[in-house]
């Protein structure tokens, strides 16, 4: 059965609080960054209450002219809504993802969500940090309270948390018009989506992540977008425990077995195009694996590997559109998931677009 956008993302809403602003006086215009987002909205003086994703309560004194944005899906929701010149520092991996918003060294206060520099923090004197709440956050709090220094917590990677996050950056940065816009844009996706594919026979498929055999499973993002693709995971009831965030390695026979008819195969985000070697050679991994010969996916060129930076954008909605026409071609044959992807990096990334071949292939 195929589970909608619109239930998914309730449910992970229902799970949070609602995020409030109050803003004592005064403003301050901002104009429009490189993205060609709308930020013109007033920097709002006085503080700023939220309800992070923990279900704290924050206060932060406004405006928000700079932050420390950790995780490179928050910086780049962050950018997205227009608030991306406001980032003073982030982390090393955010930094070789996301080459085009050109992070210095000396921005660098992490070397990721787990390994917190707080006397680097603490000496860019940002208004707040923001963190996802699989990084240290709780340390991070404790360690900068002592120079006055909120942390909020914002899961930008969590499909089903899209419209929380977005809520919770456009009130920190005072940039409600923007969230509005990248909310809208990540609705209209869903929305296609949902319409197109109902009626449709779910089509088995076997999703792998970063490594070999590396597969998602319920509760991953990744999970998510396959039956919001109408598509049936193929290890939908493998099971290995309670603390497998979402993912599993499993054995190569057991995929030969459950022979998928669709193969998805995503590398690590980065803005950098991946290269025809790097292309090449995973297309012919997957190809001489034992007994992959007699998958449908393979047999029938329906094996695609993919730049996560491209197909978990959008907190994965650009995943899921490109998905569902691989799934269902017929229903999507005149819709181009590219244009989606050119839209959100021209638009609301403002990086350079390369061809979309640099980032997304199919088994030739």
């Amino acid at each position: 059965m195929n589970i909608s956008h619109t239930r998914l993302a309730r449910a992970g809403a229902s799970a949070l609080v609602a995020v409030s602003l109050f803003a004592a006086s005064g403003c301050s215009s901002t104009a429009s960054d490189a993205t060609g987002v709308d930020s013109s909205q007033s920097s709002q003086a006085g503080t700023i209450t939220i309800t992070d994703d923990q279900n704290r309560t924050v206060k932060i004194d406004g405006p928000v002219d700079s932050a420390v944005v950790l995780n490179s899906y928050a910086v780049e929701f962050t950018n997205a809504i227009g608030a991306g010149d406001r980032i003073v520092g982030t982390d090393r991996t955010s930094q070789r993802r996301l080459g085009y918003l050109d992070f210095k060294d000396d921005a660098i206060v992490a070397e990721s969500i787990a390994e917190i520099n707080y006397e680097s923090v603490a000496a860019l004197d940002p208004d707040v940090v923001i963190i996802p709440r699989n990084g240290s956050w709780e340390d991070a709090a404790k360690q900068l309270e002592q120079f006055d220094i909120p942390v909020a917590v914002v899961t930008a990677w969590d499909y089903q948390v899209f419209d929380t996050t977005v809520d919770l950056l456009g009130k920190i940065f005072a940039s409600e018009s923007g969230a509005s816009k990248v909310s809208d844009f990540y609705h209209g996706i869903f929305d296609e989506v949902d319409t197109r594919v109902e009626g449709t026979e779910t089509v088995a498929t076997y999703w792998e992540t970063t490594d070999p055999y590396l597969t998602v499973l319920p509760g991953s993002g990744f999970h998510a977008i396959i039956e919001a693709a109408k598509g049936r995971n193929v290890f939908e009831d493998f099971s290995v425990g309670a603390s497998n965030d979402g993912e599993a390695t499993v054995d190569p026979t057991d995929v030969v077995e459950r022979n998928p008819e669709v193969i998805v195969f995503e590398f690590e985000p980065s803005a950098t195009p991946t290269g025809d070697a790097t292309f090449d050679d995973r297309f012919a991994e997957i190809t001489s694996r034992p007994g992959f010969d007699q998958v449908d996916a393979v047999k029938n060129k329906r094996v695609y590997v993919a730049n996560g930076w491209a197909t978990s954008a959008v907190a994965k909605a650009i995943g899921a559109i490109y998905l569902a026409k691989w799934l269902h071609p017929e229903q999507f044959e005149d819709i181009d998931p590219g244009d989606y992807l050119k839209q959100w990096v021209t638009e609301f990334q403002g990086a350079p677009y390369n061809a979309e071949s640099d980032y997304i292939r199919q088994i030739q």
